[in-house]
């Protein structure tokens, strides 16, 4: 198992950046996928971004494609996602996921093949 704890949400105005930031414990997240899912009220948890550290894959929903990336330092244990362009749809609580499965050619992007979920953070983006 590995222990993941979210940091970085906030509030931001229509248009502008946060950083999310995912720490693990427990075990080297390059080991995982690291994915990234958000949750908004009253809406089922959807898959937003994630990364195989290992084949160097990285994989997006078309909701934030060209806005939002994904990535990892392993020195630091840390997965980041940097949310650009932001807009009021993107208002959710904003959750880190670590999964063992995955391939050079399929990164995991479905909720219940990630078995490590943090807390979340909550990210509200104002119009």
């Amino acid at each position: 198992q590995v222990q993941l704890v979210e940091s970085g949400g906030g509030l931001v105005q229509a248009g502008g950046s946060l950083r999310l930031s995912c720490a693990a414990s427990g075990r080297t997240f390059t080991s995982y996928t690291m994915g990234w899912f958000r949750q908004a009220p009253g809406k089922e948890r959807e898959f937003v971004a994630a990364i195989r550290w290992s084949y160097g894959s990285t994989y997006y929903a078309d909701s934030v494609k060209g806005r939002f990336t994904i990535s990892g330092d392993s020195a630091k244990n840390t997965v980041y996602l940097q949310m650009n362009s932001l807009k009021p749809e993107d208002t959710a609580v904003y959750y880190c996921a670590a999964g063992r499965g995955g391939s050079e050619s399929y990164v995991l992007r479905i909720r219940y093949e990630y078995d490590s979920w943090g807390q979340g953070t909550q990210v509200t983006v104002a119009s």
